[in-house]
């Protein structure tokens, strides 16, 4: 099955456009459905899921977690039976399952939440990135949330760099590195119907879609 993933700096409509592209090619889009889907199978709350492009574990955890795996006979002698996976990293898991699903079964606009990385290797995938002037990106997030210019740009800020930290952490890539994507769309420069055709017309020219 073809798909297309859409990451997305804060603010400059990448969520507006992976519908725009879903509809114009009759494909699934997995957006916010990330969220309750992962949810429901980790058995955790929608919050904790989208919280997770905010938070990644601490060098400790992330450590501790290492010399479980490999060094295991540190931890035999104790009569402490083996501990389950830590809230992020089941929601990790949970994700990359419901992304290996989706990319599985349907013809899919996947939106976010590391899709780019963890598929980076897939055949018949076109990988998205939507940037904007960080100006516009304020302005967007100033009428969509009703808040003044300061608190838009810490909003705006924070959620890059949580996203940019996830990626990071889980896959080793730079979200923001423009050459681990097949295309880079400046939403300050094309509107969102325009940056839908080009993605289109990108999915056709791969072979993805029909002509």
């Amino acid at each position: 099955m073809s798909v297309i993933t859409i990451s997305r700096q804060y603010g400059s409509g990448g969520s507006n456009i992976a519908r725009l592209v879903a509809e114009r090619l009759g494909w699934s889009l997995i957006d916010n459905d990330f969220v309750e889907r992962v949810a429901e199978r980790a058995g955790v709350t929608a919050e904790e899921v989208q919280r997770q492009e905010e938070r990644v574990p601490s060098l400790v955890e992330r450590l501790a977690r290492a010399l479980a795996i490999s060094a295991p006979e540190m931890f035999a002698a104790t009569a402490e039976p083996a501990l389950p996976l830590p809230p992020e990293d089941r929601i990790v898991k949970m994700t990359e399952a419901v992304i290996a699903e989706v990319a599985g079964h349907d013809h899919a606009v996947l939106v976010g939440r590391g899709a780019q990385a963890y598929l980076a290797q897939r055949e018949n995938t076109l990988h998205v990135y939507i940037v904007a002037p960080q100006d516009v990106r304020i302005d967007t997030a100033m009428r969509r949330l009703h808040v003044d210019r300061k608190t838009a740009e810490k909003v705006t800020d924070d959620a890059d760099h949580g996203r940019r930290r996830y990626v990071h952490t889980y896959y080793g890539r730079e979200w923001d590195a423009a050459a681990g994507y097949d295309l880079v769309i400046n939403t300050g420069k094309f509107a969102y119907q325009q940056a839908a055709d080009l993605i289109v017309e990108a999915a056709r020219q791969r072979g993805l879609v029909a002509r």
